[in-house]
């Protein structure tokens, strides 16, 4: 399965303040840090992390690329939306009701990445 997912960004600092206050209410903190990435975890699952690129060009989101960050709660949802919004991010879909039993939000990060935040059930 999948052990973390890192995603471009143009302005490291910038991105690394963005995912902290956008993941906290989620529980997760930076779990490892260096000169070029920082990788964010709240101790179950897969890590999210951002990073320069290796190759050192330009960070573009990829098209269709998405992670889905699944929080505890509808009301855990609404919270990361709003401290994405507040952070600089731009709305692709507020909190809602997808289908019966898939309750989503989305938005794009400064980079313009899509991530999507969920509660199944």
């Amino acid at each position: 399965m999948l052990g973390y997912m890192t995603l471009g960004a143009s302005d490291f600092e910038r991105a690394k303040t963005f995912y902290r206050a956008v993941l906290a209410p989620l529980g997760a903190k930076p779990a490892m840090s260096g000169d070029r990435m920082e990788l964010y975890s709240n101790g179950t699952g897969a890590m999210l992390g951002v990073c320069i690129p290796y190759d050192k060009g330009a960070a573009t989101p990829g098209n269709g690329v998405m992670p889905a960050i699944s929080a505890s709660s509808r009301e855990v949802v609404d919270q990361v939306h709003a401290a994405a919004l507040a952070n600089g991010a731009t709305c692709e879909g507020p909190p809602g009701e997808r289908m019966p039993t898939f309750y989503g939000a989305y938005f794009r990060d400064p980079d313009g990445n899509k991530i999507c935040v969920y509660k199944m059930g």
